[in-house]
């Protein structure tokens, strides 16, 4: 079967979340592969590997607000500066357990967002981004 999805890369600090939306993901049935980067400098490694295949660059990313070190703000000053080649392909989505209006507009306002979701992720929100941004 056809899989819309490439590859999808999950930014968050939290082994149970990034275990349970894995197993989402792949569930659903609609991705080839998932990483996942514990934080923010290790997500902005693997996007500038030079030894990357690029079925490897992901469509997607979801990318937590608060984690130690660098949050997701963070993470998204130094995105920005990267060459269109070594971002998502499609999407960087948040994906936060923070219901803070401020962060909703604070992430729309970096040009980089195109979404923001709550946690957990669901097979129905990957189907919904399927049908918006892969058909």
């Amino acid at each position: 079967m056809h899989k819309p999805i490439r590859c999808i890369l999950l930014v968050d600090d939290d082994p149970d979340d990034n275990f349970f939306h894995q197993f989402v993901i792949e569930e659903s049935g609609l991705c080839s592969e998932v990483r996942i980067a514990e934080n923010g400098p290790d997500a902005l490694r693997y996007l500038v590997r030079t030894d990357q295949p690029d079925y490897d660059r992901p469509d997607i990313i979801f990318l937590d607000i608060n984690m130690p070190g660098m949050n997701g703000f963070e993470f998204l000053k130094q995105y920005h500066t990267l060459p269109g080649e070594q971002k998502s392909r499609l999407l960087l989505l948040m994906l936060t357990t923070s219901l803070n209006p401020g962060d909703q507009e604070k992430a729309a306002a970096s040009g980089e967002v195109s979404g923001y979701y709550t946690k957990p992720l669901t097979k129905a929100m990957l189907q919904e981004l399927v049908n918006q941004y892969f058909v």
